[in-house]
Protein backbone atom coordinates (compact mmCIF):
# COMPACT_ATOMS: atom_id res chain seq x y z
CA UNK A 1 0.00 0.00 0.00
CA UNK A 2 1.16 3.31 -1.24
CA UNK A 3 0.52 7.03 -0.44
CA UNK A 4 2.25 9.82 -1.90
CA UNK A 5 -0.13 12.31 0.79
CA UNK A 6 0.71 10.50 3.81
CA UNK A 7 2.20 12.72 6.54
CA UNK A 8 4.79 10.64 8.20
CA UNK A 9 4.14 9.70 11.92
CA UNK A 10 6.29 8.33 14.70
CA UNK A 11 4.81 6.69 18.20
CA UNK A 12 7.08 5.60 21.06
CA UNK A 13 6.72 3.41 23.96
CA UNK A 14 8.88 3.19 27.33
CA UNK A 15 6.81 0.34 28.94
CA UNK A 16 3.19 0.28 30.64
CA UNK A 17 2.82 -0.07 34.24
CA UNK A 18 0.99 1.18 37.70
CA UNK A 19 1.14 4.19 39.59
CA UNK A 20 4.08 4.89 41.78
CA UNK A 21 3.35 5.04 45.17
CA UNK A 22 6.38 7.05 46.14
CA UNK A 23 6.10 10.82 45.76
CA UNK A 24 7.02 11.86 42.23
CA UNK A 25 8.20 15.36 42.22
CA UNK A 26 7.42 17.23 38.78
CA UNK A 27 11.10 17.64 38.08
CA UNK A 28 11.20 13.32 38.14
CA UNK A 29 7.96 13.37 35.86
CA UNK A 30 9.57 16.35 33.75
CA UNK A 31 12.95 14.11 33.05
CA UNK A 32 10.90 11.30 31.37
CA UNK A 33 8.53 13.76 29.44
CA UNK A 34 12.12 15.37 28.30
CA UNK A 35 13.48 12.01 27.34
CA UNK A 36 10.14 10.95 25.19
CA UNK A 37 10.28 14.26 23.17
CA UNK A 38 13.68 14.44 22.63
CA UNK A 39 13.36 10.74 21.07
CA UNK A 40 10.30 12.02 19.05
CA UNK A 41 11.68 15.15 18.14
CA UNK A 42 15.01 13.22 16.39
CA UNK A 43 12.64 10.63 14.63
CA UNK A 44 10.04 13.10 13.00
CA UNK A 45 13.38 15.11 11.52
CA UNK A 46 14.22 11.98 9.95
CA UNK A 47 10.78 11.21 8.95
CA UNK A 48 10.64 14.89 7.69
CA UNK A 49 13.68 14.93 5.58
CA UNK A 50 12.31 11.49 3.74
CA UNK A 51 13.55 9.07 5.80
CA UNK A 52 11.98 5.35 5.81
CA UNK A 53 10.06 4.29 8.54
CA UNK A 54 12.29 1.30 9.34
CA UNK A 55 15.10 3.89 9.73
CA UNK A 56 12.92 6.20 12.05
CA UNK A 57 11.93 3.03 14.49
CA UNK A 58 15.56 1.73 14.39
CA UNK A 59 16.72 5.79 15.61
CA UNK A 60 13.78 5.70 18.24
CA UNK A 61 14.67 2.74 19.90
CA UNK A 62 18.20 3.11 19.76
CA UNK A 63 17.62 6.68 21.53
CA UNK A 64 15.55 4.49 24.05
CA UNK A 65 18.12 2.08 24.55
CA UNK A 66 20.67 4.48 25.44
CA UNK A 67 18.84 6.71 28.03
CA UNK A 68 19.04 4.50 31.57
CA UNK A 69 15.10 5.45 32.20
CA UNK A 70 13.77 2.89 30.49
CA UNK A 71 14.14 -0.82 30.47
CA UNK A 72 16.66 -1.84 27.64
CA UNK A 73 20.31 -1.31 26.47
CA UNK A 74 21.93 0.57 29.21
CA UNK A 75 19.53 0.86 32.83
CA UNK A 76 18.59 -2.87 31.79
CA UNK A 77 17.33 -4.78 34.82
CA UNK A 78 18.86 -7.61 36.13
CA UNK A 79 18.33 -11.69 35.96
CA UNK A 80 17.86 -13.69 39.10
CA UNK A 81 22.22 -14.55 39.13
CA UNK A 82 22.33 -10.45 38.82
CA UNK A 83 23.29 -10.64 35.03
CA UNK A 84 21.67 -8.88 31.81
CA UNK A 85 20.01 -10.65 29.09
CA UNK A 86 18.36 -8.54 26.52
CA UNK A 87 16.04 -8.77 23.23
CA UNK A 88 15.42 -6.49 20.47
CA UNK A 89 13.42 -7.13 17.17
CA UNK A 90 12.71 -4.94 14.11
CA UNK A 91 10.34 -5.86 11.33
CA UNK A 92 9.74 -3.57 7.99
CA UNK A 93 5.80 -3.68 6.88
CA UNK A 94 7.02 -3.07 3.09
CA UNK A 95 8.18 -6.44 2.41
CA UNK A 96 7.85 -8.11 5.85
CA UNK A 97 11.29 -8.42 6.59
CA UNK A 98 12.27 -9.20 10.04
CA UNK A 99 15.17 -9.28 12.43
CA UNK A 100 15.48 -10.47 16.24
CA UNK A 101 18.30 -11.05 18.74
CA UNK A 102 17.47 -13.06 22.11
CA UNK A 103 19.09 -13.47 25.60
CA UNK A 104 22.62 -11.44 24.44
CA UNK A 105 24.56 -9.45 26.96
CA UNK A 106 27.39 -8.05 24.80
CA UNK A 107 25.85 -6.09 22.35
CA UNK A 108 25.68 -2.35 23.09
CA UNK A 109 22.63 -1.48 21.08
CA UNK A 110 20.56 -4.50 20.67
CA UNK A 111 17.87 -3.23 18.04
CA UNK A 112 20.75 -2.98 15.87
CA UNK A 113 21.91 -6.65 16.05
CA UNK A 114 18.53 -7.43 15.26
CA UNK A 115 18.42 -4.73 12.25
CA UNK A 116 21.94 -6.80 10.76
CA UNK A 117 19.99 -9.96 11.10
CA UNK A 118 17.14 -9.01 9.26
CA UNK A 119 19.49 -7.25 6.51
CA UNK A 120 22.30 -9.27 6.81
CA UNK A 121 21.52 -12.84 7.31
CA UNK A 122 18.94 -15.25 5.83
CA UNK A 123 17.38 -16.09 9.42
CA UNK A 124 15.24 -14.13 11.68
CA UNK A 125 16.17 -14.79 14.90
CA UNK A 126 19.54 -15.56 16.53
CA UNK A 127 20.45 -16.06 20.78
CA UNK A 128 22.78 -16.05 22.95
CA UNK A 129 26.32 -16.56 21.71
CA UNK A 130 25.37 -16.81 18.41
CA UNK A 131 23.66 -13.45 18.33
CA UNK A 132 27.19 -11.93 19.72
CA UNK A 133 29.42 -13.56 17.28
CA UNK A 134 27.24 -12.78 14.30
CA UNK A 135 27.05 -9.01 16.05
CA UNK A 136 30.86 -8.81 16.03
CA UNK A 137 31.42 -10.46 12.31
CA UNK A 138 29.08 -7.15 11.23
CA UNK A 139 31.39 -5.11 12.88
CA UNK A 140 28.33 -3.87 15.96
CA UNK A 141 29.49 -2.34 19.01
CA UNK A 142 30.13 -5.30 22.02
CA UNK A 143 30.90 -4.11 25.20
CA UNK A 144 31.22 -5.70 29.07
CA UNK A 145 28.47 -7.29 30.38
CA UNK A 146 28.52 -4.47 33.30
CA UNK A 147 28.48 -1.68 30.60
CA UNK A 148 24.48 -2.15 31.29
CA UNK A 149 24.12 -1.95 35.26
CA UNK A 150 23.14 1.08 37.08
CA UNK A 151 22.58 1.39 40.90
CA UNK A 152 18.85 1.91 40.73
CA UNK A 153 18.26 -1.35 38.85
CA UNK A 154 20.62 -3.25 41.03
CA UNK A 155 18.36 -1.91 43.98
CA UNK A 156 15.30 -3.55 42.11
CA UNK A 157 17.15 -7.05 41.94
CA UNK A 158 17.57 -6.73 45.82
CA UNK A 159 14.57 -5.17 46.59
CA UNK A 160 12.36 -8.52 44.06
CA UNK A 161 14.84 -11.12 45.72
CA UNK A 162 14.04 -9.80 49.57
CA UNK A 163 10.03 -10.43 48.54
CA UNK A 164 11.16 -13.69 46.53
CA UNK A 165 9.25 -13.05 43.34
CA UNK A 166 9.96 -12.77 39.85
CA UNK A 167 8.96 -9.04 38.97
CA UNK A 168 6.19 -10.30 36.32
CA UNK A 169 3.35 -10.45 38.48
CA UNK A 170 3.11 -6.84 38.95
CA UNK A 171 -0.10 -7.11 41.36
CA UNK A 172 2.00 -8.99 43.31
CA UNK A 173 4.58 -6.57 44.38
CA UNK A 174 2.29 -4.50 46.99
CA UNK A 175 4.46 -7.28 49.47
CA UNK A 176 7.87 -5.49 49.26
CA UNK A 177 8.48 -3.31 52.33
CA UNK A 178 10.99 -0.66 51.03
CA UNK A 179 10.88 1.63 47.89
CA UNK A 180 12.74 1.53 44.75
CA UNK A 181 14.06 4.82 43.57
CA UNK A 182 10.93 6.72 42.78
CA UNK A 183 9.34 7.05 39.06
CA UNK A 184 6.05 7.93 37.50
CA UNK A 185 5.36 4.53 37.06
CA UNK A 186 6.39 1.91 40.17
CA UNK A 187 9.62 0.32 38.83
CA UNK A 188 8.64 -3.04 40.64
CA UNK A 189 5.17 -2.99 39.01
CA UNK A 190 6.22 -1.74 35.42
CA UNK A 191 6.61 -3.98 32.42
CA UNK A 192 10.31 -2.55 31.11
CA UNK A 193 10.12 -2.29 27.34
CA UNK A 194 10.59 0.19 24.97
CA UNK A 195 9.53 0.10 21.21
CA UNK A 196 8.24 2.60 18.20
CA UNK A 197 6.20 2.10 15.13
CA UNK A 198 6.01 4.53 12.55
CA UNK A 199 5.08 5.28 9.34
CA UNK A 200 6.79 7.02 6.33
CA UNK A 201 5.61 9.19 3.59
CA UNK A 202 5.57 6.52 0.83
CA UNK A 203 2.99 4.78 3.81
CA UNK A 204 5.22 2.24 4.12
CA UNK A 205 5.38 0.83 8.13
CA UNK A 206 7.81 -0.30 10.70
CA UNK A 207 7.95 -1.45 13.84
CA UNK A 208 10.89 -2.26 16.83
CA UNK A 209 11.07 -3.23 19.86
CA UNK A 210 13.61 -4.05 22.56
CA UNK A 211 13.76 -4.98 26.32
CA UNK A 212 15.90 -5.85 29.04
CA UNK A 213 13.70 -8.31 30.31
CA UNK A 214 12.36 -8.55 33.63
CA UNK A 215 13.86 -7.81 36.89
CA UNK A 216 14.95 -11.21 38.79
CA UNK A 217 14.14 -13.36 35.64
CA UNK A 218 15.22 -16.86 35.64
CA UNK A 219 18.19 -17.08 33.42
CA UNK A 220 16.85 -18.10 29.64
CA UNK A 221 13.45 -16.53 30.02
CA UNK A 222 12.85 -15.33 26.61
CA UNK A 223 9.27 -12.69 26.54
CA UNK A 224 7.48 -11.53 23.22
CA UNK A 225 9.78 -8.75 22.63
CA UNK A 226 12.05 -10.89 20.44
CA UNK A 227 9.37 -12.99 18.69
CA UNK A 228 7.90 -11.60 15.28
CA UNK A 229 3.96 -11.44 15.61
CA UNK A 230 3.99 -11.60 19.70
CA UNK A 231 5.53 -8.26 20.57
CA UNK A 232 6.33 -7.14 17.61
CA UNK A 233 4.95 -6.94 14.10
CA UNK A 234 4.76 -5.28 10.60
CA UNK A 235 2.61 -5.58 7.73
CA UNK A 236 1.65 -2.22 5.08
CA UNK A 237 -1.04 -4.16 4.77
CA UNK A 238 -2.93 -3.66 8.21
CA UNK A 239 -0.39 -2.06 11.01
CA UNK A 240 2.80 -1.95 12.42
CA UNK A 241 2.63 -3.11 16.15
CA UNK A 242 5.09 -2.83 19.37
CA UNK A 243 4.20 -4.27 22.52
CA UNK A 244 4.71 -3.89 26.55
CA UNK A 245 3.61 -6.29 28.98
CA UNK A 246 3.17 -9.82 30.52
CA UNK A 247 4.99 -11.09 27.60
CA UNK A 248 3.98 -14.74 28.38
CA UNK A 249 0.38 -14.07 27.56
CA UNK A 250 1.54 -11.50 24.38
CA UNK A 251 3.05 -14.23 22.97
CA UNK A 252 0.38 -17.15 23.98
CA UNK A 253 -2.18 -14.55 21.95
CA UNK A 254 0.29 -13.05 19.22
CA UNK A 255 -0.58 -9.92 20.39
CA UNK A 256 0.92 -7.90 17.29
CA UNK A 257 -0.26 -10.42 14.68
CA UNK A 258 -3.73 -10.54 15.93
CA UNK A 259 -4.24 -6.91 15.76
CA UNK A 260 -3.60 -7.16 12.30
CA UNK A 261 -5.20 -10.37 11.37
CA UNK A 262 -8.38 -8.61 12.66
CA UNK A 263 -7.78 -6.04 10.36
CA UNK A 264 -7.08 -8.24 7.49
CA UNK A 265 -9.46 -10.79 8.10
CA UNK A 266 -11.98 -9.40 10.19
CA UNK A 267 -12.58 -5.92 8.29
CA UNK A 268 -11.49 -3.65 11.84
CA UNK A 269 -10.25 -0.69 12.10
CA UNK A 270 -7.04 0.14 13.81
CA UNK A 271 -8.45 1.27 17.11
CA UNK A 272 -11.36 -1.66 17.03
CA UNK A 273 -8.74 -3.99 17.14
CA UNK A 274 -6.34 -2.87 19.22
CA UNK A 275 -8.85 -2.04 21.58
CA UNK A 276 -10.48 -5.44 21.49
CA UNK A 277 -6.81 -6.92 22.10
CA UNK A 278 -5.28 -5.22 24.94
CA UNK A 279 -9.21 -4.62 26.43
CA UNK A 280 -10.65 -8.10 26.53
CA UNK A 281 -8.45 -10.90 24.66
CA UNK A 282 -5.62 -10.22 26.98
CA UNK A 283 -7.43 -9.77 30.06
CA UNK A 284 -9.18 -12.60 29.34
CA UNK A 285 -5.63 -14.56 30.34
CA UNK A 286 -5.21 -11.96 32.83
CA UNK A 287 -2.52 -10.03 30.66
CA UNK A 288 -1.16 -6.70 31.26
CA UNK A 289 0.07 -4.19 29.40
CA UNK A 290 -0.35 -2.31 26.33
CA UNK A 291 0.42 -1.66 22.45
CA UNK A 292 0.92 1.17 19.96
CA UNK A 293 0.29 0.69 16.40
CA UNK A 294 0.06 3.09 13.33
CA UNK A 295 -1.40 1.92 10.34
CA UNK A 296 -0.57 3.10 6.67
CA UNK A 297 -2.83 6.04 6.22
CA UNK A 298 -1.18 7.24 9.78
CA UNK A 299 -3.93 6.54 11.90
CA UNK A 300 -2.54 5.63 15.49
CA UNK A 301 -3.88 3.76 18.53
CA UNK A 302 -1.79 3.85 21.86
CA UNK A 303 -3.86 1.23 23.69
CA UNK A 304 -2.64 -0.17 27.55
CA UNK A 305 -4.80 -1.85 30.44
CA UNK A 306 -2.83 -0.69 33.45
CA UNK A 307 -2.82 2.49 35.23
CA UNK A 308 -0.07 4.50 33.19
CA UNK A 309 2.22 3.71 29.68
CA UNK A 310 4.99 5.71 28.77
CA UNK A 311 4.34 6.93 25.98
CA UNK A 312 4.37 9.48 22.78
CA UNK A 313 3.86 10.37 19.01
CA UNK A 314 5.19 13.14 16.97
CA UNK A 315 3.45 14.07 13.37
CA UNK A 316 5.64 15.43 10.83
CA UNK A 317 5.01 19.47 11.23
CA UNK A 318 3.17 19.39 14.34
CA UNK A 319 4.34 19.05 17.85
CA UNK A 320 5.10 16.03 19.59
CA UNK A 321 2.76 14.97 22.16
CA UNK A 322 3.76 12.85 25.30
CA UNK A 323 2.40 11.34 28.26
CA UNK A 324 2.60 9.02 31.12
CA UNK A 325 -0.57 8.52 32.98
CA UNK A 326 -3.98 7.47 31.74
Amino acid sequence: MTSTSTTPVIAIHGGAGTLSRSHISPEQEANYHSALNTILRAAQQLLANGGSALDAVSLAVEMLEDCPLFNAGLGAVFTRDATHELDAAVMNGADLRAGAVAGVSHIRRPVRAARAVMEHSEHVLLIGAGAEQFAQDCGLELVAPDFFSTESRLAQLRLAQASQQTVLDHDGASAMSFKAPATPLDESRKFGTVGAVACDAQGNLAAATSTGGMTNKRPGRVGDTPLIGAGTYADNRTAAVSCTGTGEMFIRTATAYDVCARMAYGGQSLQEATEQVVMQSLPALAGKGGLIAVDAQGNLSLSFNTEGMYRGYARVGETPHTAIFR
